[in-house]
């Protein structure tokens, strides 16, 4: 049984102080280096966090539609290659605490890291959830008069009720919490026509919706506003919107015909110098590129003061700060699933930043009060389809989970629930990192399925492959993973695979990761056909088939008991001293 919230600040006002020291200007090094002072003192409530400076700026990215408190695991596999081994963000479990000097067994520790995850997570309870967002919104606003709440995108998709609502249910969340500024990616999922509509009308003077990266096909226009500059205290912020530059590839690209994605770093440049023109004095990038990308990115544009990162769901812990040309820039990523808040506290004097605070807030839903309205609109959302949702499928004795560079138990269910359902010997399944935990013994809800797989375009598939094709498949999306250059990485992870044996050097280059396929004890055949089961295909047309929650569930009910989930995963070659791999 969880905590209350009454034991759980009778255990804070015990704990050790390090899982909430405030995270302070240009780390250790550049304090003592450039004269900031740092502030190690924390508050007996990690809520009350003391205001700094005139300029806030609230972040959080990557809900996937999760309105209500749930589970999230961190990953025990986050494999950095490159400049990038050993770096943030690829460092988990005990390399994570040990960069940051968080103690084990704190709350930070289980929020941040895998480590003794289910009986941490039964102690601690469920994290995120809109209600419980909005009281710590609202309390830090009340700290901060003017602070803006800027969401990074990946908010309308990831539910039950989003796909069910066309994701008006999260529209009209947002627009509860306060979102003042919003940047996208899954978002496009539901179609041009639909993003649209509900930028001229529902966001229309409320919502800035900003994508400098996004230009029409014909006549090379920018589809969205790039920026809004928007005035804190009397400082000219300006927030540049930077989305998912590889929509289309990662995504249906019929689904957004007539627009064209991508990084544009000169374009970006042309933004930062543009509002720097008309006044602004901060320049803020919301961006969806993912970590890497915005690190490289931070090395290449000049002007820019942060960025605030999402698409990878890396819950960093404190700024990268990188310099470039120009001068410094910050660097974060907010976590996903509305399990954590990015504040960032900036004190600007003649119209320069003189220092800076920053502090990752983890949402534990046991923590803070559901707010009365929120909690009053999710439930009137969430009537309709309430009995659906609560359909108890099975129960497993394992934690079923999603992250992680190449499988997680719950993307194992699904690849056995492709390849009985749809009678075939290999499964893939694709490596999104989005997707809720379920604890061992806790009944698997149609709701969960649904989390893990609540698509626009889910329908399953079978298909005659070659051996050569399987190959190459698995190597054209390891080098969306594993390219040294980040700027040719695509986020997400490894697709999951069902039944096929093989082994993977992640340093290798493009077609010499993959080796040795086996399937059933067997090289596989170059030249042979295997049926291979998938689903979520990006192509125009595909043949009608059934959607794959239905294949989910269906198989889920059959077994109703679940033991220990077997992990199919490749042997790992070369990963020796990667601190973003625990064996």
């Amino acid at each position: 049984m969880s905590l209350t919230r009454r034991e759980f600040m009778q255990i804070l006002a015990a704990a050790s102080v390090a899982g909430f020291s405030l995270n302070n200007a240009f780390a250790a090094d550049d304090a003592s280096k450039e004269g900031s002072k740092t502030d190690t003192k924390a508050p007996s409530n990690p809520y009350e966090l003391p205001a700094f400076g005139n300029v806030s700026l609230m972040h959080y990215t990557d809900c996937h539609a999760q309105l209500m408190p749930i589970y999230f695991r961190e990953p025990n596999v986050n494999i950095g290659i490159g400049s990038m081994k050993n770096q943030v963000p690829h460092l988990v479990g005990e390399h994570f605490l040990k960069k940051y000097g968080v103690a084990p067994g704190t709350m930070d520790a289980h929020a941040f890291t895998y480590l003794d995850y289910a009986e941490a997570a039964k102690k601690y309870g469920k994290v995120g959830g809109f209600a419980h967002l909005k009281t710590l919104v609202d309390q830090i606003r009340a700290q901060r008069p003017g602070a803006l709440l800027l969401d990074g995108g990946d908010t309308w998709q990831g539910s039950w009720t989003s796909l069910k609502t066309n994701a008006q249910d999260m529209v009209d969340a947002q627009l509860a919490l306060g979102v003042d500024v919003m940047t996208p990616h899954w978002e496009m999922t539901f179609g041009a026509d639909r993003v649209k509509e509900i930028i001229e009308k529902d966001f229309k003077d409320k919502i800035s919706f900003v994508a400098q990266n996004v230009i029409s096909n014909d006549f090379e226009e920018p589809v969205f506003d790039p920026y809004v500059i928007k005035e804190i205290n009397g400082t000219p912020v300006a927030i540049i919107g930077q989305a998912f530059p590889y929509t289309p590839v990662a995504n249906p690209k019929h689904l957004i015909p007539d627009w064209s994605f991508g990084i544009r770093d000169d374009r970006m440049q042309e933004m930062v110098d543009e509002a720097r023109g008309k006044g602004a004095k901060v320049i803020i990038v919301l961006s969806h590129n993912g970590m890497d990308v915005d690190l490289k990115m931070a090395s290449k544009v000049t002007g820019i003061d942060a960025i605030m990162g999402g698409h990878t769901h890396d819950g960093v812990y404190q700024p990268v700060v990188v310099e470039n040309a120009g001068g410094k820039t910050l660097v974060t990523n907010a976590g996903s699933n509305g399990k954590f808040l990015g504040v960032l506290d900036l004190d600007v004097k003649d119209g320069k930043i003189a220092d800076y605070r920053y502090k990752l807030l983890p949402v534990f839903s046991n923590l803070l009060d559901a707010d009365k309205g929120m909690q009053a609109l999710i439930d009137k959302v969430r009537e309709p389809y309430k009995k659906e949702l609560a359909e108890e499928l099975a129960v497993c004795d394992d934690v079923l989970y999603r992250r992680g560079n190449f499988n997680g138990t719950f993307d194992q269910l699904i690849c056995n629930a492709l390849m009985e359902g749809l009678d075939a010997p290999i499964a893939f399944s694709p490596g999104f990192r989005w997707g809720t935990t379920v604890l061992p013994g806790q009944p698997i809800l149609f709701e969960h399925v649904a989390d893990q797989t609540a698509i626009t375009y889910g329908t399953v598939t079978r298909n005659e492959m070659s051996g050569e094709t399987i190959k190459n498949i698995l190597e054209d999306v390891a080098d969306n993973l594993f390219n040294p250059d980040p700027y040719y990485q695509q986020g997400g992870d490894m697709v999951r695979v069902g039944g096929l044996k093989f082994s993977f050097d992640p340093t290798a280059k493009m077609g010499e990761r993959v080796a040795d396929m086996e399937l059933d004890g067997k090289p596989l055949d170059a030249k042979k056909n295997y049926p291979v089961a998938g689903w979520a295909s990006v192509q125009d047309t595909i043949p009608k088939n059934k959607q794959i929650w239905e294949v989910v569930a269906d198989y889920l009910r059959s077994k109703k008991t679940i033991g220990k989930v077997e992990l199919n995963t490749p042997k790992l070659k070369n990963v020796d001293g990667n601190e973003g791999l625990v064996v």
